[in-house]
């Protein structure tokens, strides 16, 4: 684990996406609220929350942070895409982009936990970083 005891506590956000793939009829049961296990956007929004949460628990060298703000938000992006996008904060010594990152990823399980009784062959795809801003290594965008 890396020593971050001399850095500075400084405003730091990170956001993350991932793309959800499936069958256009599949999709239009996930918007509707048809799906046999309920809502599944509440659920995944929740999964993924709870993830970003629990982030230094899944990924051994991580700094446990207080996070001051996770928000996951889903839109479709085709008649077979979702898009998933998660944001997490911290005013803190190091960076949120793990939190960002596993926050989308568990959204995006949970969406195919939730959907896969209707369509088994569910692709998960381009979970990606897409911004940082704060710290030492300052802002960044995704190309």
């Amino acid at each position: 684990m890396v020593d971050i005891s001399a850095k500075s506590d400084t405003k730091r956000e990170a956001r993350a996406v991932a793309i959800v793939h499936m069958a256009s009829a599949t999709l239009k049961l996930l918007v509707d609220g048809e799906m046999p296990k309920g809502d599944v956007f509440a659920v995944a929004r929740i999964a993924g929350i709870q993830a970003a949460k629990r982030t230094s628990d899944l990924i051994p060298l991580c700094h446990h942070l207080a996070l001051t703000n996770v928000s996951v938000d889903f839109q479709t992006v085709s008649e077979t895409d979702l898009q998933i996008v998660g944001t997490a904060s911290v005013n803190g010594k190091t960076g949120v982009e793990m939190e960002a990152l596993t926050s989308v990823t568990v959204a995006a399980l949970t969406v195919y936990d939730m959907c896969k009784a209707v369509q088994k062959d569910i692709r998960i795809s381009e979970v990606r970083l897409l911004s940082k801003r704060g710290g030492k290594s300052g802002d960044w965008h995704s190309p």
